[in-house]
């Protein structure tokens, strides 16, 4: 039998967070090596990871970091709610956090490449998903630039961690309405900042679509370019923020909310675990 301690399996096992057998299989493979055995149960993972490729995650968590100008906020998702939930998983949405905010990474390619200790946040993920036995990616990146932010992170169940994140970017002082209108965003789920932001060929589909909806429900040729209008409005206050009713009070605008208590916003993010 290779030559090790309890010492060294106790060591394996803390830094990998592997099993008591497959930890004492390496290490016998490894003839009581440490480090060859730290490598072998990683190239295990890696390949484990690799089966899991084609499998769908519509589970995880979101997160969100301020910095300096700018707050990053991830989704990082995994196969199943029971994983989700697990120490380890929030540990680890922690440090990819932490480590992408750091990086000043902007995309999820540079999200991916910066460094978390001594290796890459994707092999910080890779080797943490051969240790919960999942896959796990880091989905979407974005980042808010802003003077001040308000974030918002909504648990839709008590047991896992946030579901829905928003970051909201602005200048103002009242942080209060400034949150509100975050929680507002987790919940309408706006596409756009303002109207304008909407792209022509969106909005042009949008309108030719309602047309021939409009049509076909036998509408007056002579108002037809009244419906439309008013329907691809409707379709503005739909997907734009600052045309959309407020939550709270749906007799007032999110423009009107922001412009009476002078907050004026910069721009924003949204993510929902599995949308």
């Amino acid at each position: 039998m290779a030559d090790f301690s309890l010492a060294d399996l106790k060591t394996l096992r803390e830094r990998l967070g592997t099993g008591m057998v497959d930890s004492k299989n390496a290490l016998v493979e490894a003839g009581g090596d440490l480090e060859k055995a730290t490598e072998l149960l990683r190239l295990k993972g890696a390949k484990s990871n690799a089966k899991r490729s084609d499998r769908s995650t519509s589970e995880g968590l979101v997160a969100a970091k301020e910095g300096a100008g700018s707050t990053v906020i991830i989704e990082l998702a995994c196969e199943t709610d029971f994983v989700a939930k697990s120490d380890k998983f929030v540990a680890l949405g922690d440090k990819v956090i932490d480590a992408v905010s750091a990086a000043g990474a902007t995309t999820l390619e540079e999200g991916l490449a910066a460094a978390s200790g001594s290796q890459t946040v994707a092999d910080l993920i890779g080797d943490e998903a051969a240790i919960l036995g999942e896959k796990i990616e880091l989905r979407r990146l974005a980042v808010v630039t802003g003077e001040k932010f308000s974030v918002y992170l909504h648990r839709t169940n008590k047991d896992l961690p946030p579901q829905v994140g928003v970051v909201l970017g602005f200048s103002g002082d009242d942080t209060d309405t400034a949150r509100s209108v975050a929680q507002h965003i987790s919940f309408a789920d706006p596409q756009y900042l303002t109207s304008d932001q909407i792209p022509t060929e969106t909005v042009e589909n949008e309108r030719r679509i309602v047309e021939e909806i409009s049509r076909g429900e036998g509408k007056p040729e002579a108002a037809l370019p009244k419906i439309i209008e008013g329907r691809v409005a409707a379709f503005f206050k739909q997907v734009s923020l600052l045309d959309q009713d407020y939550a709270i009070d749906n007799k007032k605008s999110v423009k009107t909310v922001l412009a009476d208590a002078g907050l004026t916003v910069s721009g924003f993010a949204r993510f929902k675990v599995g949308a």
